[in-house]
């Protein structure tokens, strides 16, 4: 699919954050969620912190972790607008999951993969 612009593609990223489980967006509350064009490795997504279930709790200072999705790589898999918001949703939820202490495997497991 031909990329949209920036603001299109925020906006849904904030649709599909705002479509979250009550529960998971709670679990979530010191994440910041950002938009890249892409990486340098071509990923659709990046979670970079420490897992809730590697911590005991947020520290005084601590910077919040982060989920990147790369534009242009979820924009070019797909064939239509439908088709992105799904693999944003996709892409969103699996990061998260890292978020919550979930690997790679486990995801695969549970269909995520």
């Amino acid at each position: 699919m031909e990329p949209i612009d920036a603001p299109a593609f925020e906006a849904l990223v904030a649709d599909e954050l705002d479509r979250l489980p009550e529960w998971l967006a709670e679990a979530v509350d010191n994440v910041v969620v950002m938009v890249e064009d892409s990486h340098p490795e071509g990923l659709l997504g990046l979670w970079e912190g420490v897992a809730l279930t590697d911590r005991d709790q947020y520290g005084f200072g601590e910077m919040p972790d982060r989920v990147t999705l790369y534009r242009l790589a979820l924009c070019d898999m797909v064939a239509d607008p439908v088709e992105l918001i799904d693999e944003i949703h996709i892409t969103l939820v699996h990061e998260l999951a890292h978020h919550l202490g979930l690997d790679d495997d486990q995801l695969h497991e549970l269909g995520w993969g």
